[in-house]
């Protein structure tokens, strides 16, 4: 048993009895005691480790909101609005205009040498390009033979070319489906919103996976932007979890260089809900130490930026009509009472007011069915919940996990377009949220918004649009506030604060290592703090290695 005692500028332990101390030992992957030196020696014979004397050291930090298909999305063009950085750690530019992505789909395209492979992006926001519609016309610009698809930066749209709808059969008149909007030629206009409408066309187009899933590769690239961000524990929230997709994470989590925890969540798609309840009970007894299985994830509607989510009256700001059920009422009542029957967790994706009044509404009636005093039920995004709402989440001790980095990359948008200055002013009120006493945690949505808790944190205490504005001020956080919401917050909505979130005697060794000191910095420069990488389960991994 060899001790090892990390000496450090700074350890931030996000524990009450001592928040901050100087060394941290460690044992066997498992955090043997956080204090002064003097203090750990006791524990007998170990090596002192200097590598961190001028870092600040943090709990790895714990991303409760994300999708590990980024990782497999880069190997796609990226055509977002924003300039990001890859896996490799290179930086993309971002597209300011239609023609601008016509131009790099285009750049692609000519290094294509077989005709019938298709051309995948994603990241595409046509919100910020005066909200016009991209339709299949515009894509037949790039070709009008190549099968052409590009993924919304939301994940709830695709935009496909003529070629893409021909093959999957859907280039003919008398289309009649909500997610499938039809061009003033009575032919679908190659916007595709929601499941429903995108599954018969993703093999076509590059998608030939579900579009929440990772592959071998994109699991490894996405850990490698998980040692960039300083996470050590990420969920994967919606994946298929297929038995070949299970066993290939296995695997790779499994490998001995693998620098993270991952926790994927089988989405209500495709499965009732008793079948999925038994699937998901039958998965979680093959959970490991890197990749913690049993939770479900359903989806209540869509996005706000793309006008699919589901609003209360008096609805969208500019007149759109409501967005779609992706989960009906009914359906979600039977997932609740079966899942608190089998004590499986949900976590249910929320973005407009009615979705999250439904959720609300179907499980105080299973609850009262299955009493269960430590569910954890979360509300993942539930950008525009109501003081009321959060009440009613405290009384039925519910979590939430708010989406705060909606404000920079799509606040402007919500103020002036889709919700109006008032609704914009309180979205994802993370103050509301701590003062009904309902745990809170702070997230990505990666690939929706680049993975970097640290950013989350800025935007939940700052609340900045991208344009400047400050949005919400009676709606932001303190810096320790945010901290917590990024460790040992989100932790709880998974029922893992147990094992993760702090730095204090029991638990994993899980570390990020930090440039700069979060609590000292101007809360202004809390995102511009560099990762110099992470420890987890007591492994060592530099980011500028990866």
């Amino acid at each position: 048993m060899s001790t090892t005692i990390y000496s450090a500028r700074k350890i931030i332990t996000m524990n009450p009895n001592q928040p901050v101390v100087s060394h941290v030992a460690v044992r066997d992957g498992r955090i043997l005691g956080a204090g002064a030196l003097k203090d750990l020696e006791g524990w007998g014979d170990y090596t002192l480790d200097e590598r961190f004397a001028d870092k600040v050291l943090m709990p790895g930090m714990v991303e409760g909101h994300a999708h590990t298909m980024e990782g497999t999305l880069w190997r796609n063009v990226y055509v977002g609005w924003f300039d990001r950085m890859d896996p490799d750690g290179k930086v993309w530019s971002g597209l300011k205009s239609i023609d601008d992505v016509v131009g790099r789909l285009s750049e692609e395209e000519r290094k294509l040498e077989d005709p019938s492979t298709p051309l995948s992006g994603w990241a595409l926001d046509p919100i910020y390009m005066d909200n016009r519609r991209v339709t299949r016309h515009d894509l037949d610009r790039v070709s009008s033979s190549r099968p052409i698809g590009i993924l919304h930066a939301s994940g709830h749209i695709m935009n496909v070319n003529t070629k893409a709808l021909e093959l999957a059969g859907l280039l003919k008149p008398g289309v009649n489906h909500p997610g499938i909007p039809l061009g003033d030629d009575g032919l679908p206009a190659g916007e595709l919103y929601g499941p429903d409408a995108m599954t018969p066309v993703g093999p076509h187009v590059g998608f030939d996976r579900a579009l929440t899933d990772c592959d071998e590769r994109g699991l490894i690239d996405y850990a490698k932007l998980c040692v960039r961000a300083g996470v050590t524990t990420s969920t994967d929230l919606a994946a298929q979890l297929t038995d070949d997709s299970v066993a290939m994470m296995l695997e790779v989590t499994g490998r001995p260089d693998f620098p993270a925890r991952i926790v994927p969540l089988r989405v209500f798609f495709g499965m009732s809900a008793e079948e999925i309840v038994t699937y998901v009970v039958k998965l979680k007894s093959q959970s490991t130490e890197q990749l913690r299985l049993g939770r479900i994830k359903a989806v209540a509607d869509g996005s706000i930026q793309g006008f699919s989510a589901r609003m209360r009256w008096p609805g969208y700001y500019n007149g759109a009509p409501n967005g779609l059920w992706y989960t009906s009422p009914d359906q979600m009542l039977e997932l609740y009472k079966r899942a608190l029957a089998a004590g499986v967790q949900v976590h249910t994706h929320t973005n407009g007011d009615q979705a999250t009044q439904m959720a609300l509404d179907m499980l105080e009636p299973a609850l009262k069915a299955h009493p269960s005093p430590d569910h954890r039920f979360t509300l993942q995004h539930c950008q525009l919940a109501d003081a009321a709402q959060f009440r009613q989440m405290a009384a039925m001790d519910m979590c939430v996990n708010l989406f705060a980095n909606h404000h920079f990359y799509w606040g402007d948008e919500h103020y002036r377009l889709t919700v109006g200055p008032e609704r914009a002013e309180r979205m994802n009120a993370c103050r509301t949220a701590l003062a009904s006493g309902v745990p809170m945690a702070i997230h990505s949505d990666a690939p929706v918004t680049p993975l970097g808790p640290l950013f989350t944190a800025w935007e939940a205490v700052n609340r900045i649009t991208a344009s400047g504005r400050t949005q919400g001020e009676g709606e932001k956080i303190s810096v320790a506030e945010a901290l917590y919401a990024i460790t040992i917050g989100a932790a709880y909505t998974l029922h893992l604060d147990h094992e993760i979130g702090s730095i204090e005697i029991g638990k994993k060794a899980d570390l990020a290592v930090l440039e700069d000191d979060p609590t000292e910095v101007d809360p202004t420069e809390l995102k511009d703090i560099k990762v110099w990488g992470t420890v987890q389960n007591g492994r060592i991994f530099a980011a500028e290695d990866l």
